[in-house]
């Protein structure tokens, strides 16, 4: 809804000045189906030339995932610590044994089932259980197990940013194709030499549509949905940062309670819960629990 509203300011304050300042805006509106189906053609041509089809599919996901923003809530980020509060609890009560059943299934579990939003972020559910099962198996140095954690989460964030990499170059190119598209007016415009000045006029003045479209797509849309796209997926993987720091808090020989306040810590400031709160949210939790995992 944001990108809606900022769009449309930004169309009715460029069209909108232009043609209160007296502006033809018959001029714009002849030139660009034709200027845009080459802008947008040599953009998109170049973007697949450039990228593997897996980035071009993800690079259109990514637009999407820009337009709907990042996908936490406040709530999902109480239920992300609540729910690494059973985990560890249950490990540090029962060992091994107890949580594996946990870990192997989690989608049947009934620590992960009151959490269907975390469920459904495989990746993130994946690498959770992973890592405590990782500990399962005597993995005695929290620093390394932390470098690991580092690493993975290095890995995703990477594969993540490629689309939007990818993104942020086509809005670096559109303003040199909107040249090119100007160009091709010019050279129109020359081959009607012969005609009179207010037609070469015209023939100019839509040539350089061209130019204002590339510049225009590039700086006003398809850059700020780069950037948009960034922020989004930079959003997405705090949780990953979160579930790090409690399991390496823990690691730490630190209490679970402990380990949990210092990832509840790392949670942005807009969508952390206070300490009471997830207190709350912790005493709702346990009285929740069967009795085989409380």
């Amino acid at each position: 809804m944001l990108n809606a509203v900022g769009f449309i300011i930004i169309l009715g304050c460029v069209f909108g000045s232009f043609v209160i300042s007296g502006g033809k805006f018959e001029i714009i509106a002849h030139a660009l189906p034709h200027e845009m189906m080459a802008i947008a053609g040599a953009a998109i041509g170049a973007f697949i030339v450039g990228n593997s089809m897996a980035t071009v599919k993800k690079a259109g996901a990514g637009l999407v995932r820009a337009f709907k923003g990042g996908r936490w809530k406040a709530s999902d980020y109480t239920d992300l610590l609540t729910l690494m509060f059973t985990l560890l609890s249950l490990f540090k009560r029962a060992g091994a044994t107890g949580i594996e059943p946990h870990l192997d299934k989690p989608e049947e579990s009934d620590i992960f089932k009151p959490y269907p939003r975390l469920l459904a972020d495989h990746h993130l559910i994946e690498f959770t259980c992973d890592y405590l099962r990782m500990m399962t198996v005597n993995f005695e140095d929290p620093h390394q197990l932390e470098a690991a954690m580092e690493a993975d989460i290095e890995k995703h964030h990477h594969e993540e940013t490629g689309p939007q990499h990818a993104l942020q170059l086509m809005a670096d190119g559109l303003p040199a194709i909107g040249i090119v598209a100007a160009v091709l007016g010019v050279i129109k415009t020359m081959g009607s030499i012969d005609q009179p000045t207010e037609i070469l006029g015209a023939m100019i003045g839509g040539a350089l549509v061209g130019t204002f479209l590339g510049v225009l797509l590039s700086y006003c849309v398809v850059a700020p949905l780069a950037t948009k796209l960034l922020e989004t997926i930079e959003g997405d993987s705090k949780p990953f940062s979160i579930v790090k720091t409690a399991i390496v808090a823990y690691a730490q020989n630190q209490p679970v309670q402990v380990a949990i306040e210092i990832a509840r810590r790392m949670t942005p400031s807009a969508y952390a819960p206070s300490f009471q709160q997830l207190e709350t949210a912790l005493d709702e939790a346990k009285n929740g629990l069967s009795p085989a995992t409380a």
